[in-house]
């Protein structure tokens, strides 16, 4: 039998439920059960979703639905194009962090520098702006966090080049955080034109120049986050949206290369539980704990809980299986299996 590790519940402050309004993809019961499955036992949910969480009335109405359906923690990200300032105030409580995005990704959700500075300029609010933002916008964006200090999360950082850029930022003493996903880290260009459709993303897969020089340079990230972007296998096959599914593989893929030697088990901590959670002022009132065991397995899509059902990590061989996951005294999940109701989860906030 193979020994178990366990680890705290990990935390990923970067998924899309797409819950409401794309509910073939995924949606809040079948993507915190893939959490679950994952190891993660808190979810951070991003706001463009067809109509974008951009205003109080959107985002109350997203967490209704959420708190008839979640099984894990749940909380959320709002969104703006620059034109629903008068929201921030209604909603700074609420959110644990405001999601703009500065480069093409899924839903045309793109705003400029003028919208940029009125934002920074008016979310007053110790929690983050999260930013899709790519190297070729990176010094527009720490001209202004220079000039406003306002705490940012740099999402799905990908290229040597944005990694060189926000190193030099957070030398710079500006209030910079960054995130890594475990495609840029575990998938280069080569696996994209094997994945064809299933290989295609926002950031686009790089080189392995780039891999090697993030994994070389891995005391500048600050968390792992899955980038959990689901798409219907039909969908991929049709039109190839930008996206893939990472939650049920992210903690996989970590504790195989730590086994390679790449990172330890207390990085992986770092990375998916501590920093996650101090950087975006989540507070828990129940400690959670994942069991794994650190056999091999192979991905196969039949097996994951998430609605969209396949990975691009689909035939890799892996290692550490999450067997068990207790929540406060309860176990909620076991042996591939959820076991608890919809609706059993929490919504949480910055304040919980």
């Amino acid at each position: 039998m193979s020994k178990l590790l366990t680890l705290p519940g990990l935390v990923d402050v970067h998924v899309h439920f797409r819950d409401p309004g794309q509910l073939q993809k995924e949606d809040f019961y079948t993507g915190t059960s893939a959490a679950l499955a994952g190891g993660f036992t808190t979810v951070i949910d991003m706001p463009n979703n067809t109509v974008p969480i951009t205003t109080a009335q959107l985002l109350k109405e997203k967490i209704q639905i959420a708190k008839t359906k979640t099984v894990s923690n749940i909380g959320f990200h709002f969104g703006s194009l620059g034109n629903n300032l008068d929201e921030f105030e209604k909603v700074k409580n609420k959110v644990f962090g405001l999601k703009l995005y500065l480069n093409q990704t899924t839903g045309g959700f793109i705003i400029g520098k003028k919208e940029l500075v009125r934002i920074y300029d008016a979310w007053n609010s110790p929690q983050p702006i999260l930013l899709h933002a790519e190297d070729d916008v990176l010094d527009m964006v720490f001209e202004i966090v220079k000039k406003t200090k306002r705490p940012t999360h740099i999402c799905h950082v990908s290229s040597k080049e944005e990694l060189l850029k926000i190193a030099k930022a957070k030398e710079k003493g500006l209030p910079v955080t960054c995130g890594v996903t475990p495609h840029h880290l575990f998938l280069t260009k080569e696996d994209a034109k094997r994945l064809g459709a299933f290989g295609r993303m926002k950031p686009f897969l790089k080189g392995k120049r780039d891999t090697d020089f993030i994994w070389k340079n891995f005391a500048y990230v600050d968390i792992i986050e899955s980038d959990h972007a689901p798409h219907t296998l039909q969908e991929k096959n049709a039109d190839a949206p930008f996206g893939v599914p990472g939650l049920e593989t992210t903690l996989p893929l970590l504790l195989t290369a730590a086994e390679e030697g790449k990172l330890s088990i207390d990085e992986i901590v770092q990375l998916c539980h501590t920093n996650p959670i101090k950087i975006f002022n989540i507070k828990l009132k129940e400690e959670s704990f994942v069991d794994i065991s650190m056999e091999k397995f192979t991905v196969q899509r039949k097996k994951l809980l998430t609605k969209c059902g396949w990975s691009p990590f689909e035939k890799r061989q892996l290692i550490g299986k999450v067997v068990n996951v207790t929540v406060g005294r309860k176990k909620v999940f076991e042996n591939g299996k959820v076991l608890i109701r919809p609706g059993d989860g929490k919504v949480i906030t910055p304040k919980t």
